[in-house]
């Protein structure tokens, strides 16, 4: 199955404005999760999907319940998708 480019640019722009907002970097947000700087660099560049125990060492890294990353990636979707509709009438 192919991937949602959308979706993974939405994840992509949750989780680096999360980073920010905590003040990591991404060596930093790697290290707290158990993950490669490589692996959290990919995810920010959209060119990779996490996996569901990825999605949830992210979430625990980024100090948040995987439910609520999975709702916010979800609003920042919607409202890009909205955004990208009604560029497009």
């Amino acid at each position: 199955m192919q991937q949602d480019p959308q979706l993974l640019r939405a994840l992509a722009d949750e989780v680096r404005a999360r980073r920010y907002a905590a003040g990591h970097s991404q060596e930093a947000l790697a290290f707290q999760c158990g993950m490669h700087r490589s692996f959290i660099a990919k995810l920010e560049l959209a060119e990779s999907g996490p996996s569901i125990t990825a999605l949830f060492r992210l979430a625990e890294g980024l100090s948040m319940h995987p439910a609520d990353l999975v709702a916010a990636v979800a609003t920042r979707l919607l409202k890009e998708r909205a955004a990208d509709s009604a560029s497009a009438a």
